[in-house]
């Protein structure tokens, strides 16, 4: 199975909490607050009304796909494939020949024909996680197959209907994109027919503690540690990050806290996250921020190659900007593109540098 294709049974995902409950299909995203409760609320309205094309919005980590899997779960057709795409994992050429299919004899190593993720998931969802990382020349025909409902395999002649819904997530401003060529305007309407905004979680007061100590108990269980619980001292630290990585980061650091706590209480001195300074600040190479000292890039007496300190300067960015992309471009100096180029090439994902 090819890294950005993710199979179709429900589960938790990266930034989950526990697999929705039937007949709760937005159980699994926890929080109390006004912000993710007007959230969950719209999303549900919008499940409920059989809506072919949703786009999410919202900063990386927030729990986009969640928000997805709710839509298909709060929908009429629970029952079909839930069907996840993460769009920058692919190469341009092999994406347009999972989501439409191929005949057979389409391009070299076809031996075989393919249904595409389109057809694979029926009366189902699809869903286009990262939809601004699409090609540009592959976004004429997502825009067809979502106008006409129908696609054509490469190679193929016959049109082929589709069924399913198209469920978009994005981190960036697409009118951002679309300003800038990147990402084509009529594509984003067909897609934006309803929008779910997902609040970062700088903006979900007292939704923090909460969630931490959901994460405390998954991670102990998943370790095998008796039961830690957080100090106050350690919550006041935890409520006063900014969250540049929204929940994910905040699973990760619990992850760690759980670990490195050998005794029941998890203090303050468990806590490891990476803390953004003001720009400019002392150490500094880019004059943006800083990450507490961990920015250094160590080169030991027998040197390294460029690639493995290319590499680890484009993941140390992508960790100070919370996983933005567009402003971790900004701040290498190079376009978009090059930087999703750069991700694939050097096998990055959040969890890389902690």
């Amino acid at each position: 199975m090819h890294p950005g294709i993710v199979p179709s049974a429900p589960s938790a995902t990266k930034d989950s909490a526990p697999a929705e409950a039937v007949g709760q299909p937005f159980a699994a995203i926890l929080g109390a607050s006004p912000a993710i409760d007007a959230a969950r609320e719209l999303a549900a309205r919008v499940a409920r009304r059989g809506a072919r094309s949703v786009l999410i919005v919202g900063e990386t980590g927030t729990g986009k796909e969640l928000f997805a899997r709710g839509l298909h779960a709060g929908g009429a057709d629970a029952d079909a494939p839930f069907v996840p795409v993460n769009c920058p994992a692919l190469p341009a050429t092999l994406l347009e020949a999972e989501l439409f299919g191929y005949e057979r004899g389409a391009f070299t190593g076809a031996r075989e024909q393919k249904r595409g993720l389109l057809e694979v998931a029926g009366d189902g969802t699809l869903f286009l996680d990262e939809v601004s990382s699409l090609p540009l020349d592959l976004q004429p025909k997502l825009l067809r197959a979502l106008e006409g409902r129908t696609i054509r395999r490469v190679g193929g002649l016959t049109e082929i209907a589709i069924r399913c819904r198209i469920v978009a997530a994005t981190n960036e401003s697409l009118e951002q994109a679309v300003a800038e060529g990147r990402f084509r305007e009529d594509l984003f309407y067909r897609l934006n027919v309803f929008e779910v905004s997902v609040p970062p979680l700088r903006a979900r007061p007292g939704d923090v503690a909460l969630l931490a100590q959901h994460f405390v108990d998954d991670a102990a269980r998943h370790h095998g540690l008796p039961r830690r619980r957080l100090s106050e001292a350690a919550v006041r630290e935890l409520e006063a990050h900014p969250w540049p990585g929204n929940v994910r980061e905040l699973k990760n650091v619990i992850d760690r806290a759980v670990v490195f706590a050998d005794q029941g209480r998890i203090l303050p001195e468990h806590l490891s996250f990476r803390r953004r300074e003001r720009a400019g600040g002392a150490g500094d190479p880019t004059s943006q921020g800083a990450v507490d000292g961990s920015t250094a890039i160590p080169i030991p007496p027998d040197g390294r190659t460029l690639a493995s300190i290319e590499a680890e300067a484009v993941a140390l960015t992508l960790a100070l900007t919370g996983w933005n992309k567009s402003e971790a471009a900004r701040i290498l100096g190079v376009s978009r593109p090059t930087l999703l180029r750069k991700v694939r090439a050097y096998d990055l994902s959040p969890s890389h540098h902690g």
